[in-house]
């Protein structure tokens, strides 16, 4: 990863020679003129009764700034807090974007692998990013809806935003969240590393502190594969004060006894160390099962807290990019705490050994500050 050390005037500068190089290197088009909006409701983006599953691709977009200075100041240094040791949370830190590709004209990149079962068909694909525009510097929203996306082996693209984008002040921060439908990009890439750029996130150090990220959903077909439930999910929602808990109802969906499945979340500002996150999901109505994330994330269960459970000590958003079981996803960089960037993918199997009928996801925080933008759901289906 490079991170260059430049003074901090020098380094918007840097920036805005950099975003002027990016928009020269690529076809012009006019900035996005999507909508905002502070609020945007949960809704279904795609559903489908298919034999195949679902992946994504995850990474952030910032992380601490390794220095002498900022480990003094943190609980844990820079490098520790990247490996997953200690309660460590990106507002104790100097934080600085991410950069792996070889690309002058580009400020922040990374990059996550994309794991598609051999003969696989892609349905559909779906590209979602977000972050904090103001921390030690504020970006304009202008480029919200706009990021640069390679698929393996391939040249930036530009992608643009297709639906209204999430964008709201509060807490501190200046956050938002935009998507946009690459169905066509992957199903003609296939699997592979994927890397996303020019995330319209700041840098620097708050109170709140600098967040971002990107995740890549994908549906796939498969003969011979079970036949299961593939839903989608999006909106732009926050778990703050006055409002602890969320609750999207995720209709009917027929799966039975003893089933498997899959729930995956896309959240930001989740803190480590801040207890009282929480994840259910609702079988049944008046059914609810309190789930765990994984950390299989490639940190040691000791060294993180363990996600979901009660309201009291679970901490289900801890800056993580998780999968359940043994699944090892490569990225770059792979750090363990990401800093403010959760893309988890939880087993939902022990909420299905009824099977189930109308479902429903249940989201608590008691004490950290949370924006929520999308949920997907992998569950056998009867047949």
């Amino acid at each position: 990863m490079r991170i260059p050390v430049v003074p901090a005037v020098r380094r918007g500068l840097v920036c805005v020679l950099s975003c002027a190089a990016v928009s020269a290197a690529l076809p012009a088009s006019a900035a996005p003129q999507v909508k905002e909006r502070p609020r945007i409701p949960f809704t279904e983006r795609y559903h489908a009764v298919q034999r195949g599953g679902l992946v994504r691709a995850a990474n952030s977009a910032v992380t601490c700034r390794r220095s002498a200075a900022n480990d003094r100041t943190a609980a844990v240094s820079c490098l520790s807090a990247r490996a997953g040791r200690g309660a460590a949370a990106n507002h104790q830190y100097e934080m600085f974007y991410t950069d792996v590709d070889d690309d002058p004209n580009t400020f922040n990149s990374s990059r996550a692998e994309l794991a598609l079962p051999k003969d696989a068909r892609v349905t559909y694909a779906r590209l979602y990013w977000g972050g904090n525009l103001r921390v030690g510097e504020q970006k304009p929203p202008k480029d919200n809806g706009r990021v640069l996306i390679a698929e393996p082996g391939g040249a930036y693209k530009e992608v643009l935003a297709d639906s209204v984008v999430g964008h709201r002040t509060a807490n501190g921060a200046d956050a938002f969240h935009a998507t946009a439908d690459v169905t066509k990009l992957v199903a003609s890439s296939g699997p592979g590393m994927y890397t996303v750029a020019q995330i319209n996130v700041a840098m620097g150090r708050s109170a709140v502190g600098a967040w971002g990220g990107w995740t890549l959903v994908v549906a796939y077909a498969r003969k011979g594969a079970p036949l299961r439930h593939l839903s989608l999910w999006d909106g732009f929602e926050t778990l703050a004060e006055g409002r602890r808990s969320f609750r999207v109802e995720l209709g009917r969906k027929r799966v039975p006894v003893g089933g498997s499945g899959r729930l995956g979340l896309v959240t930001y500002d989740g803190d480590r160390g801040i207890t009282g996150d929480s994840v259910a999901f609702e079988p049944h109505p008046r059914r609810s099962v309190p789930l765990s994330a994984s950390a299989s994330d490639g940190g040691s269960a000791d060294s993180r807290p363990t996600g979901g459970g009660s309201a009291a000590g679970g901490d289900a958003f801890d800056s993580t990019i998780t999968d359940p079981g043994a699944a090892r996803h490569r990225r770059e960089p792979a750090h363990s705490n990401t800093l403010g960037y959760d893309s988890d993918v939880i087993d939902l199997s022990p909420a299905l050994l009824h099977g189930a009928s109308d479902t429903a996801v249940r989201l608590g925080a008691a004490r950290d500050y949370l924006w929520i933008g999308a949920l997907f759901l992998e569950a056998d289906a009867r047949g």
